[in-house]
């Protein structure tokens, strides 16, 4: 499995998504800091979850990395969130 697949499944599984997102933009950032030959350190996320309601943009964001700690931990350099509440 690799790192975009480990993103979508412990998103999709912590927060069940309406809409779920992950892409992986290393190839945007070869040459940059923190990037690396084989790739898998770019993100982005859009995600809309019935979990955000109420929560502002950083109680969303937290939640996110911390949930993706480990991948984080694991070499992804970079991870551009667009996160909203779903109806």
């Amino acid at each position: 499995m690799d790192t975009r697949d480990r993103i979508t499944k412990v998103l999709a599984e912590a927060l069940q998504p309406a809409r779920l997102d992950v892409i992986d933009e290393s190839h945007l950032h070869k040459g940059h800091h923190g990037a690396r030959p084989g790739g898998e350190t770019h993100y982005r996320v859009r995600i809309a979850a019935a979990a955000f309601r109420g929560k502002s943009r950083i109680e969303m964001h937290r939640t996110i990395n911390s949930l993706l700690a480990d991948e984080l931990a694991a070499g992804v350099h970079a991870l551009a969130i667009e996160a909203a509440a779903a109806d």
